[in-house]
């Protein structure tokens, strides 16, 4: 099977290199699943891709620190610039000093600042290809004077301290939907507790916003680094609450809530993707207690109000300002 991903297809003008390749951060791809031993991977979808086909498939959070990997270390350059250096730090605190690493990534991803990030963090480096509208670079870790966790990055909103990471939805700011959708639960949300579900929780502002008001608050989101932040971020108000990695309702079989909050993604790295909102809306009533309630926000062009008229036969639109709308579904007792 030949590789379909671009940045896979320059790899793969290198196959004879590689006898034991370990994929960082890549796009999901059936050569290279094949071709590697194991991924290290923030995105849920592409650590189950590995563990299907038998192979090693970690988040970084799962790897202690000198845990033996093989010296056929791929990183695939992320769309978020910060998020790859943090890659690289990382790499060069797991790995042993002169641990060769590969670069690789779309013209188009910003992997041509690369080699400037590379001279900032003091690692030499050689360009080995150039196809595909792709390069592939060459260097080797560094003991580096500053670590991964300075990428973090701890502010303050609504009387919540947050902790973001880089390539976490909203990184170091509140998004504005978030902000109407908390308006908006603000006058609507009952004062008793509830048993509340926040999908894609991001760096856990919507769950710390809840957990705060006495609410009983199950987080899950599909990336490995938004379910760190969203724990550190409760940690970091002695909020309690579980937090979960899953696709949608995927760890969450059988459960029910008595509310579902959201601010749904609709982007895949570059892409637009409607399909994770859409599993949402349409398996929400399998997850609600009789009367419950899902409260979503959304950009106000993207067409969620028919989804929700097919699953819910009704709904409101409960804020409105014209750039985003929070929209309100109840589960009937028929």
């Amino acid at each position: 099977m030949s590789a379909q991903a671009p940045a896979c297809q320059l790899l793969e003008r290198q196959n004879d290199t590689y006898t034991a390749l370990w994929a960082i951060g890549p796009p999901t791809d059936s050569w290279l699943i094949d071709q590697s031993m194991g991924v290290i991977s923030g995105d849920l979808d592409a650590l189950r891709e590995w563990q299907a086909k038998g192979k090693h498939a970690l988040t970084p959070f799962d790897l202690a620190a000198g845990e033996p990997l093989s010296k056929e270390i791929v990183l695939f350059w992320p769309k978020a610039h910060q998020l790859g250096i943090w890659w690289l730090k990382w790499l060069c605190e797991q790995l042993p000093e002169g641990t060769p690493i590969e670069i690789v990534g779309e013209h188009q991803g910003g992997i041509k600042r690369v080699p400037k990030m590379l001279d900032e963090l003091g690692m030499r480096w050689d360009k080995r290809d150039n196809a595909r509208r792709c390069s592939l670079f060459a260097t080797q870790t560094v003991a580096l004077d500053s670590t991964s966790d300075s990428a973090w990055q701890q502010f303050e909103t609504l009387g919540l301290t947050l902790n973001s990471h880089p390539g976490v939805f909203g990184h170091g700011k509140v998004d504005e939907g978030t902000l109407l959708l908390l308006e908006s639960l603000e006058s609507s949300l009952p004062k008793k507790p509830l048993k509340v579900l926040d999908m894609g929780c991001g760096d856990g502002i919507i769950s710390a916003w809840l957990a705060q008001r006495g609410h009983h608050v199950t987080a899950v989101d599909v990336s490995a680094f938004a379910v760190e932040a969203c724990k550190r971020s409760l940690a970091a108000n002695g909020l309690a609450g579980r937090v979960l990695c899953s696709d949608v309702f995927s760890a969450l079989e059988g459960e029910q809530f008595d509310w579902i909050v959201s601010n749904p993604p609709f982007h895949k790295e570059r892409d637009i993707s409607y399909g994770p909102s859409q599993r949402l809306i349409s398996q929400a009533p399998e997850h609600l207690n009789t009367g419950g309630r899902l409260v979503i926000v959304a950009n106000g062009f993207l067409p969620y109000p028919d989804h929700l008229q097919r699953a819910f036969q009704d709904f409101q639109t409960l804020a409105d300002n014209r750039r985003f709308k929070v929209y309100g579904a109840i589960k009937s007792g028929r």
